[in-house]
């Protein structure tokens, strides 16, 4: 019995892995675009999220650093191409939403014209 619990613990361990991998992606801004509070410099960035429909999270991180972490909501959705949404207020680019092939992450909290 103790073989078996060891074994099904090393399967469930080895999978975790598998999962995370699977919400990473690296994601490229083109310009640089504030997330929250924090000002973000155009460049490569790994992506990160956790959860799903409007518990879901998001993180930033360069060069494995963790820039900024925000909520999002997690949409599926086919797309046909990856990016990014941005929209401009008081002349700065705030980042709203991020696609990917099979998923969009809108970015929850982002302030909307007029705030």
């Amino acid at each position: 019995m103790k073989r078996f619990f060891g074994f099904a613990l090393l399967v469930v361990l080895s999978s975790v892995p598998a999962f995370a991998a699977r919400n990473s992606q690296t994601v490229n801004l083109p310009e640089t675009v504030k997330v929250g509070s924090t000002q973000i410099p155009a460049g490569d960035y790994k992506l990160t999220w956790t959860g799903s429909g409007s518990n879901g999270q998001v993180t930033l991180a360069h060069d494995g650093k963790t820039l900024v972490t925000v909520p999002a909501k997690v949409v599926e959705e086919k797309n046909n191409f990856s990016g990014v949404t941005t929209k401009t207020l008081d002349g700065v680019d705030v980042l709203e939403s991020i696609e990917l092939n099979n998923l969009d992450l809108v970015l929850e909290g982002a302030p909307t014209s007029g705030q």
